[in-house]
């Protein structure tokens, strides 16, 4: 382990400038994800989601980006897990990617809304039934007694439901409403790029950031 010191990567594959950007920051983002499609061999919507209790402990965990729009980046979840519960108390998060193959990072702040019912109602029907009866199945962030008792509420929802589960009313999605967005690129000598965009009103500000 004493090596862990000197594991490092020179960044040089690419450059940023605040002139190669988009105007507005989710379009740009979209042109990065694109890219990110084409190269990484993984899952390119895994992103970090952080989040603050009402006393301010911060929690992360990665979950997954499932849309993107004009009004901010959406993922879905139960309303009663951990995060559920910070976001109930503070509607305000932090999203973090970072596609390693092209040495770029994604830095997202902003405030959290629900999603409205129909947009759920549409997403959840899509997913797989093994995924729609585990909402069920799942009570998120609790403490459970052993696996045995989660594969009994699973036969449970399986035996209530069949293969048509509906949305539960604790399962939905949050959309994270952007007030800052920073574009990060990886460049030789740790000297990397960052292009911030910072709401201001109606207007994005897009400012370079010292590394």
């Amino acid at each position: 382990m004493n090596d862990i010191a000197a594991l490092r990567r020179n960044y040089a594959a690419h450059s940023l400038d605040v002139s190669d950007v988009h105007a507005d920051p989710l379009r740009q983002f979209l042109q990065w994800f694109a890219e990110a499609r084409q190269t990484e061999t993984g899952e390119p919507n895994v992103m970090t989601l952080a989040t603050a209790s009402p006393d301010g402990a911060p929690s992360a965990r990665v979950v997954l980006l499932k849309n993107v729009d004009d009004r901010g980046l959406v993922f879905y979840t139960n309303f009663e897990s951990a995060k559920g519960r910070d976001l109930a108390a503070n509607a305000r998060a932090a999203l973090v990617f970072f596609w390693g193959s092209l040495e770029r990072q994604v830095r997202v702040e902003g405030t959290v809304e629900r999603v409205v019912d129909d947009e759920a109602d549409a997403y959840y029907a899509s997913r797989p039934v093994e995924s729609r009866l585990g909402a069920w199945a799942s009570p998120q962030s609790a403490v459970v007694p052993s696996r045995e008792a989660l594969d009994a509420r699973y036969a449970e929802s399986l035996a209530r439901f069949g293969d048509a589960p509906p949305r539960p009313p604790h399962w939905g999605g949050y959309r994270v409403v952007p007030a800052r967005v920073e574009f990060w690129q990886g460049r030789p000598g740790r000297m990397h790029d960052r292009v911030r965009y910072r709401r201001d009103g109606d207007a994005w500000v897009i400012e370079r950031l010292a590394p």
